[in-house]
This record gives structure tokens, C-alpha cells and sequence, in this order.
């Protein structure tokens, strides 16, 4: 009988579009404005504490790169333009984008203003074919926006979003049921999404180069490893991913930070900038109507080393004042190396929602 339950679970899939826009901000800067065209752009200041937010596809044969200083950018393409971002026109054009979207479906989960998870399996123009669809949304695209975007269609959200990045600019990559196994072997392992550079050296000291070495690894020693988080890995080597896309996606977190003009290194004047944080993500936290449990803070120092410190309490913080007093502990007394600061940012998470978006398995016909 178990056999037969498991045949009979073969049959059902999902039908997963990723859309990421290409090189977004900056496209649409070179689509407003004809001097930047075929140009070398990066959106982001100049300024010797700025940084790159993104990179025209001119740019990046540079080795320029999104959250590069914008210091090193320069050095890497000294002809490089910087162009102040206009959120506002981001943010419209974006909007756009959405709406193409839920021609198709209302299964559209966000990720930003530049890319979504959209679910297809049943869709309102009763399309069999996903990659006709992906197909028909990136012509729409182009024709609405001007822009181009890359699309990876598979069976699940992990596959589909790795795909979306294999071919791009303009890029359309399909990975069909039969095919997820074989291309996951075939992985590079920093291509894994959920794998950071830290990740990606402590992988390779363990013998984990690619998805098939990864696949050679026993749950017990990715758990040893990697704590709970090889639990995924060991799941995402074999294709399992059993994500839902959540048009109402719940918020995890939400945070705000302030990078400085100059390192700070005094403590009563790293508390004032924190005090100013903790205004700004209170406010936040108030129009998003969100309390949390969790305070985390953020600090970049003036070699750009990240360091983060978190405190989980057993109740919501329901006082900017409760927030501010553990984000400020956290940079007094933890062990945070005394050294210059450029950046300061508090978030807070184990918020006060719920995820409740049941979904049906949906037979998979044309792919």
C-alpha cells in the first residue's frame, strides 16, 4: 500500500515561475535616461561610505557587484557613473510588473520590488504549459516596462529561483520534473540559494564542491555540521522543497539602520545614533502593526566585517522604550569587539503573526 501512495504522489507537482527583472534599478535608469545607455552605471552614492545597490550589466563585466563600496567599485571601473536611486519610480514600475502577474494567477508571492515566486499549476487562462506562460509574461514585460526579465520555471520555489539565474540577462530556464535530480547534481555549490560565502568554505572544507557531492551526505553528518539548517540541505539535494508561494506572505522580521557619515567608536555617541534606530523601527513596527519577542542588532564595522547579537524575551515588546533598552545591552555588554563603527541597525522578529495558507496538490500535465 505504501508503494502504491507514493506512485500515486509521483503524479502531483507544483508548476514554480521565479521572475527576477534583470539588473533592475539600473535598467531602468538607462531605459529613462539615453546618456546611460550601453554605459557603465551603478546605483548608489559616490561618496567614500557608499555603496553600490546595483550594477548595470556594463558594469559587472567590471567585477562590479550590488553591496560593493562604492570605493572599490570605482577602482574596479574607473569610468563607472553613479546615478542617485528614485524609489518612487522603482516602486510604479513595479506595480507594473505585479499586474502582469495576476493576469495569470493570484498565487504571486513578492520578494522585492524586482522579483516574485508566481504558482501556475492552475491558472485563470487554463494554460497547461508553465513555460508558455513565463514565455508570455516576460513578452508583456518588455512591452508594458521596456525591461527584461529572466525566468526559471521548475517544480519548486529552491529550483525555480537557482534556474532564473542561469541564464541571464533576458534568460529563460526550464528544469521539468525528470531534469530537477540531474541539475541539482550539477551544482556548484556556492549557486546553492540559501549557501553564503561562510557556508560555502565551511561546505568545501567538509568535501562539498557540488549538488552531488552534497547528495553523498547522510542527514546525521549535514546535521552535525550545519545544526538544523542541514535538515534543508539534505532536503534541497534531493529536489525536496515543499514551500508554499504565499501571496500574503508573513513578515519575518522588520528592522531599520543607519550607516554613518564617519566610524564612531564612542560609546555614548554609538547609544544616541542607536536611540534614533530604535525611533525609526518603532515607527515602522507601528504602521505595520507588528510587535516581536526578538531584538537583534547589527553592526558593521569600518573594515565592513557584519556582527550581529540577538536577545529573545518570552513575551512582545510592546514599548519602544523595552526594545531600545535590550538593543543597547546588546552593544554594551555582549561580546562585541571595541573597534570603529560605520553601521548600526536594530530588528526585531518572532513577531506577532501567522501563516495560514492551506494549498491543494494540483495534477501536473504539460510542463
Amino acid at each position: 500500500m505504501a508503494s502504491n501512495s507514493h506512485n500515486k504522489e509521483k503524479q502531483y507537482c507544483r508548476k514554480i515561475i521565479h521572475v527576477d527583472m534583470d539588473a533592475y534599478y539600473a535598467a531602468i535608469e538607462q531605459r529613462d535616461n539615453p546618456q546611460y545607455k550601453g554605459k557603465a552605471i551603478a546605483i548608489g552614492s559616490s561618496s567614500k561610505r557608499g555603496v553600490v545597490s546595483t550594477a548595470s550589466y556594463e558594469a559587472r563585466k567590471y567585477g562590479v557587484h550590488s553591496a560593493m563600496p562604492s570605493v572599490i567599485a570605482r577602482q574596479k571601473c574607473p569610468h563607472l557613473i553613479f546615478v542617485k536611486p528614485r524609489f518612487d519610480v522603482y516602486k510604479k514600475v513595479s506595480h507594473q510588473i505585479r499586474e502582469v502577474f495576476l493576469e495569470y494567477t493570484d498565487l504571486v508571492e513578492p520578494l522585492s520590488l524586482d522579483e516574485a515566486y508566481l504558482d501556475v499549476t492552475t491558472n485563470k487562462k487554463n494554460m497547461q504549459s508553465a513555460t508558455h506562460i513565463a514565455q508570455e509574461i516576460k513578452t508583456k514585460i518588455k512591452e508594458r516596462t521596456g525591461l527584461t526579465a529572466s525566468a526559471g520555471v521548475s517544480v519548486n520555489k529552491f529550483v525555480a529561483k537557482v534556474a532564473s539565474d542561469k541564464d541571464k540577462p533576458n534568460g529563460l530556464t526550464v528544469i521539468t520534473p525528470d531534469q530537477v535530480q540531474d541539475f541539482i547534481k550539477s551544482l556548484e555549490i556556492g549557486e546553492f540559494f540559501g549557501v553564503g560565502e561562510v557556508t560555502e568554505k565551511k561546505m568545501k572544507k567538509a568535501g562539498i564542491y557540488n549538488g552531488k557531492d552534497l547528495l553523498q551526505k547522510s542527514l546525521p553528518e549535514l546535521m552535525k555540521l550545519f545544526g538544523k539548517n542541514g535538515i534543508y540541505y539534505y532536503n534541497i539535494a534531493r529536489g525536496i522543497d515543499d514551500r508554499k508561494v504565499s501571496p500574503d506572505r508573513i513578515r519575518k522580521s522588520i528592522g531599520a539602520e543607519r550607516t554613518f557619515h564617519k566610524d564612531i567608536i564612542k560609546k555614548s555617541e554609538l547609544i544616541k545614533r542607536l536611540q534614533n534606530i530604535n525611533e525609526i523601527l518603532w515607527e515602522r513596527m507601528k504602521k505595520a502593526q507588528v510587535t516581536g519577542k526578538t531584538v537583534t542588532l547589527k553592526v558593521k564595522y569600518h573594515d565592513f566585517v557584519n556582527r550581529s547579537r540577538s536577545k529573545t524575551i518570552n513575551r512582545y515588546l510592546n514599548s519602544k522604550d523595552d526594545i531600545f533598552t535590550l538593543a543597547r545591552d546588546l552593544l554594551l555588554y555582549s561580546d562585541l569587539p571595541e573597534r570603529p563603527i560605520r553601521l548600526l541597525g536594530i530588528s526585531i522578529s518572532n513577531l506577532n503573526t501567522s501563516s495560514e495558507n492551506p494549498e491543494g496538490a494540483q495534477i501536473a500535465l504539460d510542463f
